[in-house]
């Protein structure tokens, strides 16, 4: 069996949590658990955690609480489970530093799909955390095709897929790892429109494949991260300069501006 590193399940109900743990136990993690918060922040603490579920209701402290105690001294990957899949619940998550998040009830098979994917993405501030992801019995990432790590660049913004930064008119922009997932993803297409369930996948990673099954909840989460990366953009609503809105359909780059590289 390969060893992927820990992982911490934290999760108050009995059922719930002996299900994570033989799920990730069998994908190959040594997992260890805890049934309230506190205890769950110094287990992820003391094991040097590489992966978390943390469920949001929790009997001491809730999840949103115990990822911003986990976020000030761990880069681990966070899946959050809820039952809550309301806007506001999702911002919280994925404002305070979550990875992913699943709707209970889940199915074991799209906890893996959503933790292999996780692991899939390139985490260029906590490198040393992420295990390869061909033990998941995926292949390994291809290799970059001719011009993949140019710069991109389209009305004053300059992103760089090699370093995983953003600068906008010469100055940082600090995106999470969705946002700049999403981000590259739109100005790779160069105008082209893409769907929400495109933008589904960008997130996720290449475990997602074209049939796989896309939820609402999937397509409102992406919204938030559009959100988010408007309000860091500071977009003129009226007169976007990056991201514009399809309506019904997804997101696509506004038109080049004369003289704006």
């Amino acid at each position: 069996m390969d060893d992927l590193g820990v992982a911490v399940v934290i999760e108050d109900d009995a059922d719930v949590r002996n299900l994570l743990e033989g799920v990730l136990t069998q994908a190959g993690f040594e997992v260890h658990t805890a049934d309230d918060g506190r205890s769950g922040v110094e287990a992820v603490r003391s094991k040097q955690a590489n992966v978390v579920t943390l469920d949001i209701g929790l009997p001491d402290i809730d999840g949103f609480e115990v990822l911003r105690r986990i976020r000030t001294f761990s880069n681990a990957y966070v899946v959050m489970l809820t039952g809550r899949t309301e806007e506001p619940d999702l911002l919280s998550a994925l404002n305070t530093g979550a990875d992913d998040y699943i709707a209970k009830p889940f199915r074991p098979r799209e906890l893996r799909a959503r933790v292999a994917a996780m692991m899939r993405r390139p985490r260029h501030e906590a490198d040393g955390l992420r295990p390869s992801p061909a033990t998941w019995g995926q292949a390994a990432a291809s290799v970059p095709g001719p011009g993949e790590f140019g710069l991109l660049q389209h009305n004053g913004l300059r992103l760089n897929p090699r370093t995983r930064t953003v600068e906008v008119s010469g100055e940082p922009l600090g995106l999470t790892r969705s946002e700049f997932d999403l981000l590259h993803v739109l100005l790779k297409g160069g105008g082209a429109v893409c769907t929400r369930a495109d933008l589904v996948r960008a997130v996720r990673g290449e475990f997602y494949e074209h049939d796989t099954y896309i939820s609402e909840a999937d397509e409102r989460a992406v919204e938030v991260h559009v959100g988010n990366l408007r309000r860091k953009l500071n977009e003129d609503q009226l007169s976007p300069r990056w991201l514009q809105t399809v309506r019904g359909v997804g997101y696509r780059l506004a038109p080049r501006r004369p003289g704006d590289a």
